[in-house]
């Protein structure tokens, strides 16, 4: 995360949220978690995104096309 800031602070987000926030399924975010393009913390079997980065990856996403 960009600024440290205290874990009762972070909001994780479930895959699914993700999902449904990017509008993509929840295989791409698995794919994306895996391949270290989305950072995300391990919960047992499950995986936690935090929202903030979530927000930080779509800004770098954006593309110029005029």
């Amino acid at each position: 995360m960009s600024t440290e800031r205290q874990l009762g602070e972070v909001r994780f987000l479930t895959v699914a949220e993700v999902a449904t926030i990017m509008r993509v399924s929840k295989m791409t975010v698995y794919r994306m978690v895996h391949a270290g393009e989305l950072p995300a913390i391990r919960v047992g079997r499950s995986f936690r995104v935090p929202e903030d980065e979530v927000h930080t990856y779509l800004r770098s996403s954006f593309v110029d096309t005029a």
